[in-house]
């Protein structure tokens, strides 16, 4: 008798994911893994050179990527990005939702374009991919949508009322889709991390790193490449009977 084969579960060659928010932090952590497990990773990010940069990366590693500029805030750009994957790669299995808006915001100093800013890149954009994608995943037999939450969605915060409301809001949808396209065989599930070593978070400086770290019960900041593990387990095979879940990754900030 064989036993089982780990590498068989998490491999995903000849796969073709798209990957927003792909030029870098945890979003090209999440490229690289899975270009690393074989597939090939529609790099997309607002930025043409920035996609073109993660491709380089992503390539220098072994991988197979293409570098599409999309704004996740204009619904022309985000059906363009998966008619041109699906005309230059031929299919689509998986869809990563993680190009996100950081916009810091309080009751106190609420903007209508920033709260309108936010919601359209945040919340709008990933429902808006997720059904320009839906015909072309519905042709995989292993479709998989993997939504990037946040624990600023979990729990409140004194600064992130429009990103943490957006990020609460895409766990809804979700479970929702989640719900809607389990019997058309696409699974759809979110990881929500915590206080990860990104851009946004530094800017924020050194306090609010600090009192992050304080915060978790590992007592650190993740790197973004601590993000690869789960990202690929629920792209992949390996998560084959899991759908509607959110995997909480923040060090036991939430615990």
């Amino acid at each position: 008798m064989s036993g089982p084969n780990p590498e068989q579960l998490f491999d995903m060659t000849d796969r073709v994911a798209i990957v927003t928010g792909g030029s870098r932090g945890l979003g090209l952590s999440i490229a690289r893994i899975l270009a690393g497990a074989g597939a090939r990773v529609v790099i997309a990010s607002r930025k043409r050179e920035a996609c073109e940069e993660a491709a380089r990366i992503v390539e220098s590693e072994g991988g197979s990527s293409l570098p599409i500029a999309c704004h996740m805030g204009e619904p022309d750009q985000i059906r363009r990005l998966v008619e041109e994957t699906t005309a230059q790669c031929g299919r689509l299995d998986c869809v990563v939702n993680n190009a996100a808006l950081g916009l810091r915001m309080r009751l106190a100093d609420f903007d209508e374009g920033a709260w309108d800013k936010t919601m359209s890149v945040n919340l709008r954009g990933p429902i808006q991919l997720m059904h320009a994608a839906v015909p072309h995943l519905e042709q995989s037999d292993a479709a998989s949508i993997v939504n990037i939450l946040s624990i600023g969605g979990i729990r409140g915060s004194q600064s992130l009322l429009g990103y943490g409301s957006a990020k609460a809001a895409l766990e809804h949808a979700t479970q929702s889709v989640a719900a809607e396209l389990g019997p058309r065989g696409i699974r759809v599930n979110a990881i929500a991390p915590g206080p990860f070593r990104t851009d946004m978070l530094g800017s924020g400086g050194a306090a609010l790193e600090a009192e992050m770290a304080s915060k978790t019960l590992l007592g650190r900041i993740a790197e973004p490449d601590e993000i690869m593990g789960v990202a690929l387990f629920l792209a992949s095979r390996a998560s084959s009977f899991v759908t509607g879940a959110v995997y909480v990754v923040d060090g036991g900030v939430i615990a």
